[in-house]
C-alpha cells in the first residue's frame, strides 16, 4: 500500500489542492474515475453556456423590434451549435487526461475509488492512504425512481444532441431547468415546464421569481406546483391526474442533483452524511473524520465552480494550520443565464426577518435602463445596521452589476452608496437601490 501526505480525490476544484500540495513539496495523489476537468468543463457551466450564448443571441434579435428594428432570423443551425459546444469542451478534458498520465510530481488514479477504512481507499487492485484527504468528488443529476424505467436526457446527455427536438418537456423548475427551457425555446422547440414547487427558482427573492415566470410563459408553457407522479405511453401524470402529452417530445429530467458521496462508499471511513447523500462538514469544511476535508458539489451547499474553487483554498488552510477560517456561505453569489437573467447574494427579503431595509430600483430608474427600454428588472438591497446583507437582480447584465455587491457584503452601505458610478451605465441601478433603502 502507497502511503501519502495528501489523496484528493476529484480533478475540477480539487486541481487545485494538488499544485498546492506539489508546491509544498508534499506526496500527492489524485484520484479520478472521469470524466477529468470536473462538472463544470465537462457537462456543467463551459457547455451550457456556450449553448445559452446562442440562445441570448436570437432573443436580443427577437427583441429588437422595442428598438424600432425590423429584424429576421432566416435559419438556425443547431447541430453547429452544439458541434462547436463539443469542439471546446472534448479536448480540453483529452489534454488534461494526457497531462495527468504524463506528469511526474504526483500519483494520478484513473478509476473508481471507495473507502475500505478510514484514511485507505481501493481503486482496482490497488490501497493507498493519506494523511490528509480531501474530497471534491462532485454530483450527478438526481432521477427519482418512478421515472428510471422511462428514456429522458439530463443536462449531462443533452449535450449529445445532433438534432434539435420540437417538443421537450422539462420536470423541475431550478436553476439547470429554467437555463435549458430558455435555450431549446429559443432554438424554436416547443418547451414544457413541469414544476412541483410552486415557484420556479424557488430560492430566489420572490418577486424576481415571479417575474421570471411571466416572460418565460410568454414562450413557452409553464405548470407550477405540479408533480409528475409518472411517465407512461399516455405522456406525464400529475398528481391531480391531469395528463401532459409529452410521449413525442424529449424528456429533460431537472429536479435536483445528488453527492457522487456514495460511490465513494465514504460511511466506511466513518464520514458522516445527511439525509440526501451530502457528505457534512462543520464550518472549516472539515467532515466528521478528522484530516479528511470535502468541497463542492460533494457536500451540496453552494453548488458553483466559483464556490468550489474558493472552499478548496479555505480546505487547504484549514487542514494545514491550527486556526481555522470559517468558510461564509451566504456571500457565495450566483447568477440564473435564463432569460432574463438574474444574479443574487446573500439574503432575499423574505428570509431577512424583520429589523432590515430594504431598497429597490427598476432598470428603468436609471437612464441606461430606460436606453435599453427594460420595463421589469429591477435590483433590490437588503440592509441591516447599515451594513449590506443581500443584493438581487434579474434582467440585463445582471451577472456582471452584482460583482459590486459581492464585493460590498457584510460592509458599510457606503461601499456602493457614495462610490462613483459612471453615468450613463446599468451599474448606477445599484447604487439607486441603497439610495432607496427605508
Amino acid at each position: 500500500m502507497k502511503d501519502y501526505d495528501v489523496i484528493v480525490i476529484g480533478s475540477g476544484s480539487g486541481m487545485n489542492i494538488i499544485q498546492t500540495a506539489v508546491s509544498h513539496g508534499m506526496k500527492a495523489a489524485l484520484v479520478d474515475y472521469g470524466p477529468v476537468g470536473g462538472t463544470c468543463l465537462n457537462v456543467g457551466c463551459i457547455p451550457s453556456k456556450m449553448l445559452i450564448a446562442g440562445a441570448d443571441r436570437i432573443m436580443e434579435i427577437r427583441e429588437a423590434v422595442k428598438f424600432g428594428i425590423d429584424a429576421e432570423i432566416k435559419s438556425i443551425d443547431f447541430n453547429r451549435l452544439m458541434e462547436e459546444m463539443r469542439q471546446e469542451t472534448v479536448p480540453q478534458h483529452e489534454e488534461i487526461l494526457r497531462n495527468l498520465k504524463s506528469q511526474n510530481d504526483f500519483d494520478f488514479y484513473d478509476g473508481d475509488a471507495h473507502f475500505v477504512r478510514p484514511y485507505e481507499l481501493k481503486i482496482g487492485d490497488e490501497h493507498i492512504s493519506g494523511k490528509r484527504i480531501f474530497i471534491a468528488s462532485g454530483s450527478r443529476p438526481f432521477i427519482p425512481k418512478q421515472f428510471r424505467d422511462y428514456e429522458f436526457l439530463t443536462n449531462e446527455t443533452l449535450l449529445d444532441l445532433k438534432t434539435l427536438p420540437k417538443k421537450i418537456v422539462i420536470i423541475g423548475g431550478g436553476f439547470i431547468a429554467v437555463e435549458y427551457a430558455h435555450f431549446f425555446s429559443a432554438m424554436g422547440s416547443k418547451v414544457t415546464i413541469v414544476q412541483k414547487n410552486n415557484k420556479l427558482v424557488p430560492h430566489e427573492d420572490p418577486e424576481i421569481s415571479k417575474i421570471l415566470e411571466e416572460e418565460l410563459s410568454k414562450r413557452m408553457t409553464i405548470y407550477t406546483g405540479a408533480e409528475v407522479k409518472k411517465l407512461s405511453s399516455l405522456g406525464c401524470v400529475l398528481q391531480d391526474g391531469t395528463v401532459i402529452e409529452c410521449h413525442t417530445s424529449k424528456i429533460i429530467i431537472a429536479v435536483g442533483r445528488m453527492s457522487n458521496a456514495d460511490r465513494l462508499q465514504v460511511e466506511n471511513s466513518g464520514i458522516e452524511t445527511d439525509e440526501r447523500g451530502f457528505i457534512k462538514v462543520d464550518n472549516s469544511l472539515e467532515t466528521s473524520k478528522e484530516n479528511i476535508f470535502a468541497f463542492g458539489d460533494a457536500i451540496g451547499k453552494a453548488m458553483f465552480t466559483h464556490a468550489a474553487n474558493q472552499e478548496s483554498a479555505y480546505a487547504w488552510h484549514n487542514a494545514m494550520h491550527d486556526h481555522k477560517i470559517p468558510f461564509e456561505f451566504l456571500k457565495v453569489p450566483h447568477a440564473v443565464y435564463t432569460w432574463p437573467q438574474i444574479a443574487s447574494v446573500g439574503l432575499t427579503e423574505n428570509k431577512a426577518g424583520n429589523a432590515v431595509r430594504v431598497g429597490k430600483a427598476k432598470y428603468s430608474d436609471v437612464a441606461k435602463g430606460s436606453a435599453l427600454r427594460e420595463k421589469k428588472g429591477f435590483a433590490k438591497c437588503i440592509i441591516k445596521d447599515n451594513k449590506l446583507m443581500g443584493f438581487h437582480l434579474i434582467g440585463p447584465y445582471a451577472p456582471m452589476l452584482i460583482q459590486e455587491a459581492v464585493n460590498a457584503m457584510g460592509k458599510n452601505i457606503t461601499e456602493i452608496a457614495n462610490s462613483m458610478h459612471i453615468h450613463p451605465s446599468m451599474s448606477e441601478v445599484m447604487q439607486k437601490a441603497v439610495e432607496k433603502a427605508s
